[in-house]
């Protein structure tokens, strides 16, 4: 994998999981406040798609991940 397909599959799971925490219906609901995190998650996402810069893609790359195969 490289680092566009983790920012992918991170921000994913991230979506997922703060929706599941914010939503009233879900069984494991704790606060509505998660929906902020969700909302954060998808404009970092927004302003990824128009300047290319990602603080997690900069984190991944100095772990190591490969940016290209």
């Amino acid at each position: 994998m490289v680092i566009n397909d983790f920012i992918h599959a991170i921000a994913g799971f991230f979506i997922l999981l703060s929706l599941s925490l914010g939503v009233e219906a879900s069984p494991i609901f704790v606060s509505q406040y998660w929906l902020f995190f969700t909302a954060f998650v998808g404009a970092n996402l927004l302003q990824f798609g128009f300047s290319k810069f990602c603080p997690l893609g900069f984190i991944l790359k100095k772990l190591g991940i490969p940016e290209s195969k």
